[in-house]
């Protein structure tokens, strides 16, 4: 955190009245300073350039971009400043995939200011602030929940094999397969095996090994 005049903050956010707000919430706190506001994911990595900046509040949608590719965005120029995701939903899988990809932080828009502030002062000291309930909630993904055997199948369907194909690989009956399957199917909440490949590669582009 900047010395004496309090963080210095970067707002990312496209809805003028939510950083009308925020600069009003801002001015009344001496611990913290906007040093600057950016609409889109290509004007915040220009900002970044130029204005020292202890931490950026990244709102999810902006105007060209949702955060997930605006980090990737940071990523891809080498950027790496501290995010605080303000979040407008409290719907976990709205930011899921953002706290994946490495945010310090998350609170939302509709929580009390001092929370906003708490969780500011929290990632530039260096710490991840990120809401119990949020954790507790990505951490129990559908992956997660298969046994060793369904996550095994789950690969093979993704390189096309059939079910004889994996009964013959596996040592184990077609029926047993067709059985792996069905219980895969509900833990993932899929119809069919079209779905669950789709499910997979997806997370697969979010979580590469």
């Amino acid at each position: 955190m900047s010395q004496e005049g309090g963080g210095r903050v970067l707002v990312a956010e496209r809805n003028p009245l939510v950083i009308a707000a925020l600069r009003g919430l801002f001015s009344e706190n001496a611990r913290f300073s906007i040093v600057d506001t950016a609409r889109t994911s290509a004007e915040l990595c220009e900002k970044l350039a130029s204005v020292e900046a202890d931490c950026v509040l990244l709102s999810w949608q902006l105007d060209d971009a949702e955060a997930p590719e605006v980090l990737a965005d940071l990523g891809r120029l080498g950027f790496d400043p501290r995010i605080v995701l303000f979040a407008d939903t409290s719907n976990p899988s709205v930011v899921n995939e953002t706290i994946r990809l490495g945010v310090n932080g998350l609170c939302y828009q509709f929580e009390d200011p001092e929370i906003l502030f708490a969780t500011l002062t929290a990632v530039m000291q260096g710490r991840i602030c990120i809401p119990y309930t949020v954790l507790s909630k990505i951490s129990n993904t559908p992956f997660q929940q298969l046994t060793s055997r369904e996550s095994e199948l789950l690969g093979m369907l993704a390189n096309g094999w059939t079910n004889i194909q994996i009964a013959a690989r596996t040592g184990i009956s077609e029926n047993t397969v067709k059985y792996h399957l069905k219980n895969l199917y509900d833990k993932l909440e899929v119809r069919n095996r079209a779905m669950a490949v789709a499910l997979y590669t997806k997370e697969r582009r979010r979580n590469p090994e």
